[in-house]
């Protein structure tokens, strides 16, 4: 059996973005109840419920584990942690940033493609990292790997793009981003228990909904997937930003193309937004767009939710 917890749904920036005002990030400071704050995207995943796997770092995550007393030092000991491995889906600052948080020289071993290794590699604060505590431990597409004690992954490609911090030399070097391709900088993980079992599927970006990935997710009893933006223009049409949602390399969940449209037919038992952008209204307790995903039958990821699987 596997447990999994939600440590932050929301996209980079969390849900309230520290300089926003829009009305989902309003709501969500006022405390009413009908937009719960949010935390920048990340789960954990144990199959023993000692020992537990991070999945992407994010900038939160000293508060993420400060609110989940499953990720607290045993209280016999004076250093410790149960934390025993973080898995990176790409290097984007939401996912990566939370590795400078996780430098006190306590054991664990990071797991990444080597494109993202390379990124981590070429930026010297990672380094604070003590290679003596922490092992960086390169992951292949398409090849099973043991990411703790009875967790198991699997990697695999999904359209994406690089991160938003290598844009500028990306463009440099090759005048196009390549936005939607298959590449190592952007990665699927299908998660499961050594001793078998269901298993579920974490993708928190995705710019597009492939006829393999369709096939691959069919049947499956857990998805968490990517739900930065209800629709693809919202964040220009609030006055948020002058960016799309595919020009950031998500699909929207709304809309023909969308990712609601896409599983529709796809029969996953339980399908789970995560990586919520604060743009989306879909955080928004009684919302048209939450009634409309919950009829889809979709559950809307929160701080601190707990999955058994």
């Amino acid at each position: 059996m596997l447990q999994i917890v939600v440590l932050g749904a929301g996209a980079g920036g969390g849900v309230p973005q520290w300089n926003c005002n829009c009305r989902v990030c309003a709501e969500a400071r006022k405390g009413t109840g009908s937009v719960a704050p949010r935390t920048q995207s990340s789960i954990a995943v144990t199959a023993d419920g000692s020992n537990w796997c991070v999945f992407n770092c994010s900038p939160d995550i000293r508060q993420q584990i400060s609110d989940n007393p499953v990720l607290w030092p045993n209280s016999g000991a004076q250093r410790h942690s149960p934390i025993g491995s973080v898995v990176l889906t790409n290097a984007d600052v939401d996912h990566i940033a939370g590795l400078l948080v996780l430098r006190e020289k306590q054991a664990f071993d990071l797991f990444a493609t080597k494109t993202v290794m390379d990124v981590l590699a070429e930026n010297p604060i990672f380094n604070v990292l003590d290679s003596e505590f922490v092992k960086r431990r390169p992951i292949n597409i398409g090849q099973e790997c043991h990411v703790g004690n009875g967790v198991v992954i699997e990697p695999f490609l999904v359209p994406g793009k690089v991160a938003l911090f290598n844009e500028a030399r990306l463009l440099a070097e090759h005048d196009t981003l390549h936005i939607g391709d298959e590449t190592e900088d952007t990665i699927g993980l299908k998660i499961s228990s050594a001793d078998g079992g269901e298993a579920l599927f974490y993708i928190p970006g995705c710019a597009a909904m492939t006829d393999g990935l369709a096939e691959r997710l069919k049947g499956a009893s857990l998805v968490l997937f990517d739900g930065t933006v209800w629709r693809d223009n919202e964040m220009v049409s609030h006055g948020l930003g002058v960016k799309t949602g595919s020009r950031m390399g998500h699909m929207s969940m709304s809309g023909n193309d969308g990712s609601m449209a896409a599983f529709s037919s796809l029969d996953v038992a339980r399908k789970v937004f995560v990586h919520i952008n604060n743009s989306n209204h879909i955080l928004i307790e009684g919302s048209p767009e939450r009634e409309q995903a919950n009829s889809a039958g979709w559950e809307i990821a929160y701080d601190g939710m707990e999955i058994e699987l």
